[in-house]
């Protein structure tokens, strides 16, 4: 059997896994933290669907074939974890960050509108 073909069939396999998450809320908006060992920049998506906000990442390392694992707690895996969202979120400005195995996603508030008068125009 060729590696890719291994590599396809593993990642096919890959048990799916929520992630470690907080839900934070501060002045500016709400942030979002997720534990995400071994997921890199690439193989981590983040979708917006209506209300809802997917993150899906995977993580695919494990052991070289000189190695062997003694316990596994995280290891090659699938993270999936949808969060919904406040109608009050600026989906517009949402920015993420991935560091240390760990991804911040910054919601912020929606900009509170001014009252404003409307004009009314004579036909």
């Amino acid at each position: 059997m060729s590696k890719n073909t291994e590599n396809s069939n593993e990642s096919k396999a890959l048990p799916r896994v929520s992630p470690a998450t907080d839900i934070l809320e501060r002045e500016d908006g709400f942030y979002v933290f997720m534990d995400l060992p071994g997921v890199k920049r690439e193989d981590l998506n983040i979708d917006i669907n209506e209300n809802e906000l997917t993150v899906t990442g995977r993580a695919l390392q494990g052991a070289s074939e000189a190695e062997s694992f003694l316990e596994v707690q995280f290891g090659p895996g699938e993270y999936v974890r949808a969060v919904s969202l406040s109608d009050r979120v600026d989906r517009e400005r949402i920015k993420a960050n991935l560091k240390d195995g760990v991804l911040t996603v910054h919601l912020p508030r929606l900009e509170k509108l001014a009252p404003r008068r409307i004009p009314v125009q004579t036909a």
